[in-house]
């Protein structure tokens, strides 16, 4: 509502004072005129424009006009075109309206921006676009000046439509989707044919939504009949389900029309968003379905799709080829879904470094595009390999300003896969209130969507949560279970070791024995040196006494050539522990030591806690406790985000805004962080950061 507010918390409160229930949950899209966010704020600046002369207003519509809601800078040549008096904007000025700078007129706001605009009649409107377009005759202005030729039309022209068409085709090539955008819609409108009409609107919706303009985009598709961008809009903000209903719905009925000929490319990405719904839902009846269209139709699937298929189907040769052939397709430039689609078959492959190289490359290729709306989506995977890979803090970092990138360009899914990542990383963090407030926020929104990627994600964090607190209860064996909306075969994946690990306490092995043979048998098959090392700690964990200790040294073999530290340090954590009962105390002190200095790198206090206590039943002291001035290894990254904040002054309403946490949430990190720190209040905490800051800390 922000944005949509221009960042004006006034119009913000008034916009939602009359907004809809539908709108206000975000079921609706927001209003698309200024009039209609704003009426209240728009009249008193309406009254202001108005009481300017004549002269000064026609100044300031040309302004506006060269401004909103596209930006030519075309204002100065067009005074010089026209001969114009500048002298009028003083009134402007006087009444702190707007004011005069070398590049232009500069308004006081937005609105009184669009209120200038608004004011003029809309034949003094078209003749400041004609103006406008009149002088934009420099090579590369040519969409910009049919821009505003369109806006100077008085109805329906199939020349001018056309000349719009080609104009959105020449920025969007040149990555600029809100301008494409724009000059689609303009061309639709003007369009006599509703056929040109519908499709110049389903332009028009793709370019808003690769702008990151969600709402515009949901306004723009109802306006058609295109299923593939309605489930495109669905994957991201609806119900997973329904969105790969219709991306398959597309995808047939483009091989229906026989265009498959001509349009290979689509059928293929069509395919792709199929696979993400897949991914999503984790449902294995829709990745069988989508597998046999490509087969039908002689397509191509992504790599993901087939991989996906052979996993679920425990053809783990069949899967392992077709993730190898799509992860290796990372190199850069290319299509940025494509690349997304790479990092995910590294991930599921256990090389975390290509997914990570993946995924950086996919976020650099939307931002070249200008497609806004596919950067968090490529941090959404990326989250996972910065934190595997031994940089939690850069994870947590990333995936907090992917979050809020997903929300602000209408990505709720997205939102709610990183929900669920980021209560992950509060789980191992030890933030037992931050991991459930996230978990829970991600698990009920999920269930309505039937997303059982985060659902199942954010019950192992709280399973982690558990594990890690000595609490071995049953959602790590619940998450043996998958479906649609309840469960996740990669995430079943993930918590196969911990769910041996528990069940080894519990004593409950004979389930235990089973997902840990399927769990070997993938690791042998892909031949990830992360998979082998943690089927191997199962298998140590399974063996009894002196039998585990080759099986925890093959792990850690493994390990060294792998790359997800965490895991390492948990292994050498366990065969410390196995080591001490086993009366092998020199060996036992040193994986201890070790793995209490990578807990406390990671910031992960429980597991610390746990080095420590196996430490001092050896009878051996643990490691020093950190410097003062060594903040970012006493804190996690959220709870220094959060003492910055607050040492600099913000609230915490201000910081729970800032953060998507309640304020009860960002209090409790403020007492972590006071604890962790041993001072007692704002004023401590405010001394302490600016003595590390003079000492360079």
């Amino acid at each position: 509502m922000l944005r949509a507010a221009y960042g004006d918390p006034r119009a913000a409160v008034e916009l939602a004072s009359v907004l809809s229930e539908s709108q206000l949950t975000g079921l609706e899209p927001l209003p698309a005129e200024p009039a209609t966010l704003a009426p209240a704020l728009l009249r008193g600046h309406r009254r202001e424009i108005r009481a300017l002369p004549e002269n000064t207003r026609r100044l300031l519509l040309l302004a506006a006009a060269d401004q909103y809601p596209v930006t030519t800078h075309a204002f100065l040549r067009a005074l010089t075109a026209a001969r114009l008096d500048t002298r009028p904007l003083d009134a402007a000025e006087a009444a702190g309206l707007a004011h005069a700078t070398a590049g232009g007129i500069v308004f006081r706001d937005p609105w009184t921006r669009i209120a200038a605009y608004e004011t003029a009649s809309a034949e003094d409107r078209r003749e400041a676009h004609q103006l406008l377009a009149r002088v934009l005759c420099d090579a590369g202005e040519s969409p910009r000046r049919s821009w505003h030729r369109g806006a100077a039309a008085l109805g329906p022209s199939r020349r001018l439509a056309a000349e719009l068409r080609v104009a959105a085709d020449t920025v969007r090539a040149a990555g600029e989707p809100a301008l494409a955008c724009a000059l689609a819609e303009r061309a639709a409108t003007l369009a006599p044919e509703l056929r040109d009409r519908t499709r110049l609107f389903g332009q028009a919706a793709a370019d808003a939504w690769h702008s990151g303009d969600g709402d515009r985009a949901r306004r723009l598709v109802a306006r058609t009949d295109d299923d593939a961008l309605g489930g495109l809009l669905a994957l991201r903000a609806g119900n997973a389900a329904e969105a790969f209903d219709a991306l398959l719905t597309a995808t047939v009925r483009l091989a229906g029309d026989g265009a498959l000929a001509d349009r290979p490319d689509t059928a293929v990405h069509l395919l792709a968003r199929a696979t993400e719904a897949v991914i999503y839902t984790g449902d294995l009846r829709r990745c069988r379905e989508a597998a046999a269209v490509a087969d039908r139709f002689g397509l191509a699937p992504p790599g993901t799709l087939g991989g996906l298929a052979a996993a679920f189907e425990g053809r783990y040769d069949d899967a392992r080829s077709a993730l190898r052939a799509t992860a290796g397709r990372c190199g850069p430039g290319g299509d940025p879904t494509l690349l997304i689609h790479s990092g995910i078959a590294a991930l599921m492959l256990g090389d975390h470094t290509a997914a990570a190289t993946a995924t950086v490359r996919a976020a650099a290729a939307a931002r070249a595009r200008g497609e806004t709306v596919t950067v968090s989506q490529a941090m959404e995977f990326r989250a996972y390999a910065d934190f595997w890979t031994g940089r939690p803090r850069a994870a947590e970092a990333g995936a907090l300003e992917a979050l809020r990138q997903a929300y602000a360009t209408g990505q709720d899914n997205g939102a709610c896969h990183l929900q669920a990542a980021l209560a992950l990383f509060a789980a191992v963090a030890g933030e037992e209130e931050v991991c459930r407030e996230r978990a829970e926020a991600a698990r009920a929104y999920a269930l309505a969507r039937g997303l059982g990627l985060p659902a199942a994600l954010s019950l192992f964090a709280l399973a982690f949560l558990d594990l890690t607190a000595g609490r071995f209860a049953a959602r790590l064996r619940a998450l043996a279970g998958y479906g649609p909306g309840h469960g996740h075969r990669a995430i079943r994946h993930l918590a196969t070791p911990l769910y041996v690990e528990a069940a080894v306490h519990t004593g409950d092995t004979r389930v235990a024995v089973a997902a840990h043979a399927d769990y070997d048998h993938w690791a042998r098959t892909v031949r990830s040196p992360d998979d082998l090392a943690l089927s191997a700690r199962c298998r140590a964990l399974l063996a009894p006494g002196e039998d585990a200790v080759e099986h925890y040294r093959t792990a850690l073999d493994l390990h060294a050539v792998g790359t997800r530290e965490f895991e390492r340090a948990r292994t050498e954590l366990l065969f410390g522990g196995a080591l001490r009962r086993l009366r092998r105390r020199t060996e036992a002190r040193d994986r201890l030591h070790s793995s209490l200095e990578a807990f406390e790198h990671f910031g992960s206090p429980h597991c610390a806690a746990r080095a420590r206590a196996e430490l001092r039943a050896l009878g051996e002291p643990a490691a020093p406790a950190r410097g003062a001035d060594d903040l970012a290894g006493r804190l996690t990254a959220q709870q220094l985000l959060v003492a910055r904040m607050a040492a600099d002054g913000a609230t915490n309403r201000e910081i729970a805004g800032r953060l998507l946490l309640s304020p009860r949430t960002i209090d409790h990190h403020l007492r972590g962080v006071f604890t962790r720190l041993g001072i007692r209040s704002r004023i401590e905490l405010v001394r302490l950061l600016g003595q590390v800051g003079e000492d360079g800390g």
